[in-house]
């Protein structure tokens, strides 16, 4: 096994060698070029909409966290608009209620970056870090931004915690952490481990699982209940 090149503290997690080899970068550059197709739906979108974020987005949070949360990509009219992940849309208004009333945040979301709200021993970031057509990145675009993802577990050396929203997330951290699939099922509220770290699985909060009662505010309270429970 492929040993992690830095000095590894206590507080380090016990993480694959699939994550120790990763490229010490985490964020994309704003014109990153790797998937043809994102680069031009997002050149598209920034001809007819030139004062949005219209780039990656990259994480928010501190690097040092132990819970790190992994939605699928930025919404049109959420992130890809606003430069910050799940602000902007439907998405966010119920996940950052929960993380304000879990103690993952403080102060008032209002659907803006400089609305000075921020989170407490938590990180956000995304599977795909930019905008896809109609919210779908094919699997090959998964792929090629999982390096990122890599990337973004290797430089949070307090890591614990993983949620994740969604099944695209849940599959593509499940690779990234080196897990068999077969071993780690997505399931909403299942928790699966990967070294020292745990994964919890949730419905992602879209307003589409919202509005059908695939998910419940209830649900999805309860992932970040047994994460607060864990980590105290």
């Amino acid at each position: 096994m492929t040993t992690i090149s830095r000095t590894r503290s206590k507080s380090t997690p016990r993480l694959p060698a699939a994550i120790a080899t990763a490229a010490d970068r985490s964020e994309p550059d704003r014109d990153c070029p790797l998937c043809p197709r994102l680069v031009e739906f997002r050149e598209s979108i920034r001809a007819r909409e030139p004062h949005w974020h219209n780039a990656p987005v990259r994480s928010f949070g501190d690097r040092n966290a132990a819970l790190l949360i992994v939605g699928l990509a930025p919404g049109l009219q959420g992130a890809n608009r606003t430069g910050r992940p799940f602000t902007g849309d439907y998405a966010g208004d119920l996940l950052y209620a929960t993380l304000l009333a879990f103690g993952f945040a403080e102060g008032v979301y209002q659907q803006r970056p400089d609305d000075g709200l921020t989170l407490i021993d938590c990180r956000i970031s995304n599977a795909v870090r930019c905008v896809p057509p109609q919210n779908k990145p094919l699997p090959i675009e998964i792929r090629t931004c999982r390096q990122f993802l890599n990337a973004t577990f290797m430089e949070m050396p307090r890591l614990r915690a993983i949620v994740a929203l969604g099944r695209v997330a849940h599959d593509s951290t499940v690779k990234a952490l080196d897990l068999r699939a077969a071993a780690a099922p997505f399931s909403h509220g299942a928790v699966h481990k990967a070294g020292t770290v745990k994964l919890y699985d949730s419905y992602h909060c879209s307003r589409y699982n919202t509005n059908t009662g695939v998910l419940t505010p209830a649900m999805f309270e309860s992932v970040f209940a047994k994460v607060r429970a864990d980590l105290g």
